[in-house]
Order: C-alpha cells, then sequence, then structure tokens
C-alpha cells in the first residue's frame, strides 16, 4: 500500500484514446516526470481538471496528452490519483506505462485499484465486486443488478438483517445472563419470530438460479439424434450459419455454441453431437460431451424429426433428459406430418410445439420459452454467486437456531447466531479471510 501503482485503464486495442492510472503517495511527482504542461506555470496542476500537455519519456516526447490528478482522500483510491489520457494505440499506450514506471511506479496487479479502494474503506467488498460485474456485464439485467449493488442494495440489506441479528443476540445474552428476569419460555416466544423472518427475507433473495443467470447467462442444450435439425435450428435462432449443416448424420462432433439476448439476459446455446450408437471414437468422444452438456444446462431443446415416425433413439432421449425446463421441438414442419404426438411421453412442464429452422415465424413458441427461463425477480438484493452462498449459509444457520431455541438450548442458539452474523459479514468484508480478498480481486482487470 506504500507504493505508487500504475497501469492501463482502458481496453487493450486502437481507440479514441487510452488512459494511463497512477495511485499511491508519488502519484503526484510521478506525474511531474512524465508530463510536460503547455503552460510551464501550470504547476501544480488544478485538482479535477484536465490539463493539455506532452507525455514524455525522460527529454523523449511520446504524444500529445491531457493529465489530470485527484488529491487524497477524494479520489478512486482515496490516495493520490493521477491519470494521463494519450491517443489511444497499443504502442503509444504502452509506451506511457513504460515511461511511468520508470519514473518510480511499479505495475498494479489485477483489481489492486480497487482493492486499494476497498482497504482504505472507500467501498466494501459488496461493492468491490459489484465494478467487476458492471465491467463483465453482457446483458441489460446483470448491468441493472450490478449498478443495484454498486449504489449498495446488497450492503443496505445486510446492514439490515446483521443490524436486527445483533439485536436478537442482545435478547439472548440477556436470558442467559438475567434467567431470573427473563425465562425460556419468553426468549422462545419473542426470539422465535424474529429469527423466522430474517431467516426467510435471507431465503428470498438469495436466489442461486438468477445468481447464475446474471453471471454465466442461461445455458440452453439443443439435443437430438442425428439430422434431425438440430445445427439448423441454433443458426436459425442466433441469425447466423455458427453450425455447419448437411444431410450426412453425424456432422457435429463436437460442441457449437452461439449467444443471443432475451429479455437483456444472455442466452448461451449449444448444439450438441447426435445421440445414438456409434462404434466411430470422435463421434463416441462427441457424445459424451453432450451428455456432459445436458447435466449442466439450465434448460433443454429435445429436437424431433416431425416428417418421421418416432425412433427407439427419440424415447431415449426424452427418457434421459435432466430434471428441467424441457422444450420438445417437431422440427421439419414444412414436410408432411409423420410423427404422430400420441405417441410422446411428456413429462409434466414441458412444452411442445412444431417449428421449422426456415420458418422464422415458427419459431416464436420457442423463443418464448427460452425468454420465459431467463425470467427472475429484479428486487433480488443478492445477486453475486459468493453472496449467495453466504446467505444461504446464514439462513441454514438460522434455520438450526431455530431448532435450539425449540430445544432450549440457548448455548447452542447463540453459537448458531454468531455463525449467521460472521457469513453475512464476508459478503461486506467485514469478516473475510485474505484468501477470499485474493480471489475477489484476482477476477479483475489490471487497470481497475
Amino acid at each position: 500500500m506504500r507504493d505508487t501503482i500504475a497501469a492501463i485503464a482502458t481496453a487493450p486495442g486502437e481507440g479514441g484514446i487510452a488512459i494511463i492510472r497512477l495511485s499511491g503517495p508519488e502519484a503526484e511527482r510521478v506525474l511531474e516526470r512524465v508530463f510536460r504542461p503547455a503552460r510551464p506555470d501550470a504547476w501544480p496542476l488544478p485538482p479535477r481538471l484536465m490539463t493539455y500537455g506532452t507525455c514524455v519519456d525522460g527529454d523523449e516526447p511520446i504524444d500529445e496528452c491531457l493529465a489530470v490528478r485527484f488529491p487524497a482522500p477524494h479520489s478512486y483510491t482515496a490516495e493520490d490519483v493521477a491519470e494521463i489520457q494519450v491517443h489511444g494505440g497499443q504502442a503509444v499506450a504502452q509506451r506511457a506505462l513504460l515511461s511511468c514506471l520508470r519514473a518510480g511506479a511499479r505495475l498494479a496487479g489485477p483489481g489492486e485499484f480497487t482493492r486499494r479502494a476497498f482497504e482504505n474503506g472507500r467501498i466494501d467488498l459488496s461493492r468491490a465486486e459489484a465494478i467487476m460485474a458492471l465491467i463483465a456485464a453482457r446483458g441489460e439485467q446483470s448491468r441493472k443488478a450490478a449498478l443495484r449493488q454498486l449504489k449498495g442494495s446488497a450492503a443496505s440489506f445486510i446492514g439490515r438483517v446483521s443490524a436486527e441479528l445483533y439485536s436478537c443476540q442482545a435478547a439472548l445474552a440477556a436470558c442467559i445472563d438475567y434467567p431470573e428476569e427473563i425465562s425460556e419460555e419468553e426468549a422462545a416466544s419473542d426470539l422465535g419470530p424474529r429469527l423466522e423472518r430474517l431467516r426467510s427475507a435471507l431465503s428470498e433473495s438469495a436466489d442461486p438460479r438468477a445468481a447464475r443467470l446474471l453471471s454465466g447467462g442461461l445455458r440452453a442444450a439443443i439435443a437430438g439424434r442425428p439430422n434431425v435439425g438440430k445445427s439448423s435450428l441454433l443458426n436459425a435462432l442466433i441469425g447466423e450459419n455458427r453450425a455447419i449443416v448437411t444431410a450426412i448424420p453425424g456432422t457435429t462432433r463436437d460442441l457449437v455454441t452461439g449467444e443471443l439476448s432475451l429479455n437483456g439476459c444472455e442466452v448461451r446455446l449449444t448444439d450438441t453431437a447426435g445421440l445414438r450408437d456409434t462404434a466411430d471414437p470422435v463421434e463416441q468422444e462427441g457424445i459424451s460431451r453432450a451428455r456432459a452438456e445436458l447435466k449442466d444446462a439450465d434448460c433443454v431443446i429435445a429436437v424431433l424429426d416431425a416428417s418421421m415416425p418416432l425412433t427407439d433413439e427419440d424415447k431415449a432421449l426424452l427418457e434421459g433428459l435432466p430434471d428441467c425446463p424441457v422444450f420438445v421441438a417437431l422440427n421439419k414442419a414444412d414436410l408432411p406430418a409423420g410423427l404422430d404426438e400420441g405417441l410422446l411421453t411428456l413429462r409434466p412442464g414441458w412444452e411442445l410445439a412444431r417449428v421449422c429452422a426456415h420458418q422464422p415465424d415458427s419459431l416464436a413458441p420457442l423463443r418464448a420459452f427460452l425468454e420465459r427461463q431467463t425470467r427472475f425477480s429484479d428486487r433480488l438484493s443478492l445477486t453475486q454467486p459468493r453472496h449467495v452462498e453466504a446467505a444461504l449459509r446464514a439462513s441454514n444457520a438460522l434455520k438450526d437456531a431455530l431448532e435450539a431455541l425449540r430445544q432450549g438450548a440457548l448455548d447452542l442458539v447463540s453459537v448458531d447466531l454468531q455463525t449467521a452474523q460472521s457469513a453475512l459479514a464476508e459478503i461486506t468484508g467485514e469478516d473475510v479471510s485474505e484468501e477470499v480478498i485474493d480471489r475477489v480481486f484476482a477476477e479483475f482487470c489490471v487497470g481497475k
């Protein structure tokens, strides 16, 4: 934390500008060594005001640029911060960064700027994670959820629950310390409903499915025997020729993935190898990968050839599907019907429709099915997988506390409440191991 760090804060590649960011006690002095303002009397640079000049490496000019400084504590990291804006391009940005390193800064590690903001008390850990989630957001739902978290939705919710939990612990301590004044029956009648409300609030706020959708998008696997039109459906849904389509069975031998956005959520469609018995070792590997993809999918599109009678392979496919939402697509609906729908055995909740990859309007029921799978409450307070896992641990601890309370084991109740409190403190970083902090910031880009 005593070092002055530097990194390129903008994405690699060509662009209008590239930003080199500095943070630390020597940020202003490093800036003085690498920046020559157009007006010699500009020093010291006015805070939070762009100044025009030249970025230099010793006496060699690198580029025209703008520079700005943010004195501590009114900066992103709560330290002295400076930024240099040069023309966007790999060579210019890298040379400007090298000049800063030669002037006394060291290269920042992944997420080190945001980590300093966290360790200096500028933001809590949940807000730090929200910054990376906002950068990584690939859908409107992910962006909105990350912004809510950045504005403090998670921290505010955890703060309210923690305050109520501390109040419950105080009431329990009073009962344990003064049993002649507060009986166990009185404690149970008061604490029980309060703990139940807290447990319910945590359970309702922690939706693992929603957290998974926001972080990784909806995973939909397209499955079926060879030559039923799986690849054609993938191409039609994403609007591009991603998968190879031929009349030869077994053309798709590996997983082919395409993306689209529905309801502000990224949907990852995976075309899998045709499921059948085969002696071809390459095709066998593709089928093995297909079955693994089906197990991990959030939903499945089971494709049948509507122009042909139901086969044993079709029946095996339907019987072997995982317990998740399924859309049975009767493909090739533009051809004369050859499949008797009455022979299909569908599980409750499965959806079925005739579709044709060459008729976009026929895909509307399938798109509607996928869109429904992306829906979840937009009022969830906790949307990061790490937060959800910690909240569920806290909820389970409160469940144990309620059971101990019913048995009159107040000492055990106290232990369970402390366990719940500790789990909640992990979310905001008030009580979290260095290993967890390292893991959180390791996922950041270097310049953030």
